[in-house]
């Protein structure tokens, strides 16, 4: 585009030399730009300080660009949503097809229908499904109809997870006004009336789990878990006591598969761990990037969104205006198609064993004690000495030296989520790149060693 330039003449007319006008100001950065309308210049998480916000151009396999120009090795992966890779071609190639042909009628059509019958057919419990737009949705929604079938108002969860940005999905999360159990801890999640309707477990404590169930067996609707709790791998025998005490007490079990979903196997934690829950939450990965999420369960407990069931009694309002969407759902017949490939698990699950490999021994290099915990293509750092197994532990390692080290590999060109340190694999990442990270591993260890 080509730029010209005015010119003016003095301001009192008299004769003079021409000087030029003024012009535009300056663009501002993105990032200024940013900082200027975004809450902490970010559109949720990442606690970046100012000066290292990174506002996102473009990405393509395991690696993003920013607005400056600069290239980042990408270890958050959109949160685990982009698990094939950003802008795998054959999602790209499915999503823009369909969005030639429509991009969103509300309702069920051909790619919803041919998704829900893949998801049917990898998923355990899903006899019954429905589609909405995120994970927090799902995870939401599977509560819903818990308390509507059950008619009873409580939902027990555990301590430290995250179940999505609504306020049982975060209470009991942040530790900002530490409570034991059963009690949540309100912060973060904006409602107060989570003190009352939602309780609190230690996670991998089966036997302080069954004794809050039991105190509580007749008011509880349902009980929601990460089968795979952040980073933290259940212990023998947990997820098969917890099935067995809901069932008891004719509790609902949810499974919040947003993150284990396609990514631990084919159908998820419920196929990797062996136990079936009643009601599954998917998101993230299903999508291969595009916005999805989806809920579904046996069809007693799902039948209950039946729209022949209105007003009630035990009838949930369900319905999305994007959900089901038939862009994101060829997006992710196409991300499935990929995962379906031969070797396709088997390589995730040795990606992940190398990363964590890798993280335990720079760690062990630089002098430091740290655990290493995750499973599949997920790993995470604790600066602890002690093992960590739930939250109590977590809460006690020594998160000020995570957050130090995160900040670190971001301004050594490591895409990631400062505000914690799990970190994200996809099919993208092959070997060099987990050694390239351990790499920027080592020059973080060292460039933010406490003194």
């Amino acid at each position: 585009m080509t730029q010209t330039t005015q010119t003016t003449r003095p301001a009192n007319g008299a004769d003079g030399p021409e000087r030029p006008a003024p012009g535009p100001l300056p663009r501002a950065s993105f990032r200024s730009r940013a900082l200027a309308l975004f809450p902490a210049g970010s559109n949720g998480e990442y606690g970046f300080p100012p000066d290292l916000v990174p506002v996102i151009e473009r990405g393509h396999g395991c690696r993003v660009w920013d607005t400056d120009g600069r290239e980042f090795l990408d270890f958050t992966m959109a949160w685990g949503s982009a698990l094939v890779g950003h802008a795998h071609p054959r999602v790209v190639e499915a999503a823009t097809r369909q969005a030639a042909l429509g991009a969103n009628f509300a309702a069920v059509n051909r790619r919803s229908v041919e998704l829900a019958e893949r998801i049917a057919a990898l998923s355990p419990c899903a006899e019954r499904i429905r589609f909405v737009a995120s994970g927090t949705e799902a995870t939401l929604l599977c509560l819903r109809v818990a308390q509507a079938a059950t008619g009873r108002p409580k939902v027990l969860r555990f301590e430290g997870a995250y179940h999505g940005q609504h306020p049982v999905g975060i209470a009991g999360m942040l530790n900002g006004r530490p409570l034991p159990p059963p009690h949540a801890d309100p912060s973060g999640a904006g409602a107060s009336w989570v003190e009352r309707d939602v309780l609190v477990a230690p996670f991998n404590d089966l036997a302080a789990t069954e004794s809050i169930l039991a105190g509580f067996a007749h008011e509880l609707a349902a009980v929601i878990v990460e089968p795979l709790h952040r980073c933290l791998v259940p212990v023998p025998g947990f997820l098969e006591g917890l099935r067995a005490a809901t069932r008891r007490h004719g509790i609902a079990l949810v499974f919040d598969e947003v993150v284990t979903g396609f990514r631990l196997a084919p159908g998820g934690a419920q196929e990797y761990y062996g136990v079936v829950p009643d009601l599954v939450a998917y998101g993230k990965a299903l999508g291969g990037g595009f916005p999805i999420g989806a809920y579904a369960g046996r069809a007693a407990w799902m039948d209950v969104v039946d729209e022949h069931r209105l007003p009630g009694p035990n009838y949930a309002w369900s319905a999305s205006t994007t959900g089901g969407n038939p862009v994101s759902c060829a997006a992710a017949l196409a991300t499935l198609d990929v995962l379906a490939e031969p070797g396709v698990y088997p390589r995730l699950h040795e990606s992940g064993r190398r990363l964590r490999r890798v993280l335990a021994e720079t760690v062990a290099a630089a002098g430091e004690s740290a655990r290493i915990l995750g499973d599949g293509p997920l790993a995470q750092l604790a600066f602890s000495a002690a093992p960590v197994v739930d939250q109590k532990s977590w809460l006690a390692s020594d998160r000020a030296r995570g957050r130090a080290l995160m900040l670190g590999l971001s301004r050594g060109g490591v895409f990631l989520n400062p505000m914690g340190t799990k970190l994200y694999l996809s099919l993208a990442h092959d070997d060099a790149a987990i050694d390239e990270f351990g790499d920027r591993l080592a020059a973080a260890l060292a460039a933010t060693r406490p003194a």
